[in-house]
């Protein structure tokens, strides 16, 4: 029976264990630079069968958060470098989750203050993060979008792919595509942020446009057993929404089964919330969602995430649910989780008035087991 602790090849990656530290965003890189204490923060970590860097955006438009880590300049390639030499002189594998927020930005964050960019101007509500002057951190409401030109759309396509080759640049094992929680690529795919009439609007297949060229590029740029990507078939996160997402999904993942990819990564339910959160009039079928990636030829490894403790991530994995689990505000507060999620230890408890901001408080001064 295979077991949550033994090594997994996905694609073009080894890892030593099935157990993943999901992406997380913790603001803690002024200028979009990583800083130092990023590259301690994650080698404590990197027992982990497989890092996933914290969203970092694919260029300045791409930003939506003050703080947030880009991989668009050269000092923020020679930042992100230093976390991969740490990781790997710790053993560890880590990929980058390669991010464009969209419409989930404020103008204060835009290149010359213009707007978010969106597939329509609809707003979205919610908010994002931004520094005071005194240094303090404030969530406010996200700005008015503009509907981008459909000219513009093979340069943002081209952003993804600069970006994934800047990746391989810093030293990072892979990339993950984020195309999740409400953000730019998953703007398009869903009917609620959606509104356009051209090639990129409409259909599910033109909806899903975006998601395939970007695909395209970033494989092509660094292979397909290098890319892993993220969904979120029904959060509501960042006002995602759309009236009928099982065929939605279903056809992505029938595209994303046209490459060998190294993992798919499903996030299960509403992100951070409740797993069985429903968007439509039925519930979200997860297992035929599966079904239908392997029957259109998938065979990249699938990445299960939301609320799993130790009881269900054994599981999914021991009854071939899923091949790999990846753990968010646990790796947080427990470096060594692997080991407690092992022997079945305690885990320390998170401190949530430190995810956001601020310096080694609440990010690299948790405890291991003695």
């Amino acid at each position: 029976m295979t077991s949550l602790f033994d090594p997994l090849t996905a694609g073009e990656l080894r890892l030593a264990n099935r157990i993943a530290m999901a992406p997380l965003t913790r603001n803690r890189a002024p200028d979009a630079v990583p800083a130092p204490i990023t590259a301690t923060y994650y080698a404590q970590r990197a027992s982990a069968g497989l890092l996933i860097t914290e969203a970092t955006a694919i260029s300045q438009q791409g930003q939506g958060y003050a703080d947030v880590p880009g991989l668009y300049a050269p000092e923020q390639i020679a930042g992100w470098k230093r976390v991969t030499e740490a990781v790997h002189a710790a053993g560890g594998s880590i990929v980058t989750q390669l991010w464009h927020v969209g419409r989930v930005s404020h103008t204060s964050l835009q290149p010359g203050g213009g707007a978010p960019v969106a597939p329509s101007a609809i707003t979205a509500n919610t908010k994002t993060y931004l520094v005071n002057p005194d240094g303090s951190g404030a969530f406010v409401p996200t700005s008015t979008p503009r509907a981008l030109e459909i000219g513009e759309i093979p340069g943002i396509v081209e952003d993804y792919r600069r970006a994934a080759r800047a990746a391989r640049e810093a030293g990072f094992d892979g990339i993950e595509v984020h195309a999740a929680n409400g953000y730019l690529i998953d703007q398009f795919l869903r009917s609620g942020s959606n509104r356009r009439t051209d090639a990129y609007g409409g259909s599910i297949e033109n909806r899903a446009r975006l998601l395939v060229e970007v695909l395209e590029a970033v494989t092509a740029e660094i292979g397909a057993g290098r890319v892993g990507i993220r969904i979120s078939p029904v959060t509501p996160a960042n006002d995602a929404a759309d009236a009928d997402p099982q065929p939605l999904f279903t056809y992505v993942v029938e595209q994303l089964a046209r490459w060998p990819l190294a993992y798919v990564h499903v996030i299960e339910g509403a992100t951070g919330g409740a797993r069985d959160f429903q968007q439509g009039e039925r519930p979200f079928d997860y297992a035929a969602l599966r079904a239908a990636y392997t029957a259109a030829g998938g065979r990249a490894a699938w990445m299960v995430n939301n609320g799993y403790d130790r009881e269900l991530a054994l599981a999914a994995v021991a009854e071939g649910r899923a091949d790999i689990v990846a753990f968010g505000k646990d790796f947080i507060s427990n470096p060594d989780l692997v080991r407690r999620l092992r022997e079945n230890a305690p885990l320390n408890a998170w401190d949530n008035t430190t995810f956001y901001g601020g310096g080694e408080r609440g990010y690299t001064d948790y405890p291991a087991l003695a």
